[in-house]
């Protein structure tokens, strides 16, 4: 019988080839961020209609988990929520310009990457410093 050898195959990419990178935490963070604004999102939208319907008392009962003694609760819960905002909005406007063919390069892939980190944090600090201090 003739020996027949297999030809190398390619192996699998898996965890070990890959090396952590910018633009691999923003498409997480792009479905996690989607996934949280509409599960909390709706949660919340749901529980002020609620609210709002069943009472005055009902509604103060909501309010006071962002004025009164659950306020610190709720603002972590909006900054939060404000950050997953513009997180998935700018990485959404990323991948916009990734989908017209451009930013494929390694080096702009990453700063874009980066941009749409610094964005979200910077545009939630902006946001909730108007909030706060601008009343």
């Amino acid at each position: 019988m003739a020996t027949v050898s297999k030809p190398a195959r390619p192996r699998a990419p898996h965890l070990q080839v890959y090396t952590w990178g910018p633009h691999m935490l923003v498409s997480i963070l792009h479905r996690a961020t989607g996934s949280g604004l509409a599960t909390v999102g709706t949660i919340l939208f749901v529980w002020w209609l609620a609210a709002a319907a069943a009472g005055e008392e009902a509604y103060a009962t909501f309010l006071s988990w962002f004025t009164g003694d659950w306020a610190p609760l709720g603002y972590i819960l909006g900054v939060g929520l404000t950050w997953a905002f513009f997180q998935h909005m700018a990485n959404g406007v990323r991948h916009l310009f990734m989908d017209l063919g451009a930013n494929f390069e390694l080096k702009g892939n990453r700063a874009s990457a980066v941009a749409t980190l610094a964005f979200a944090g910077l545009a939630t600090a902006a946001f909730w410093a108007y909030i706060v201090l601008g009343r």
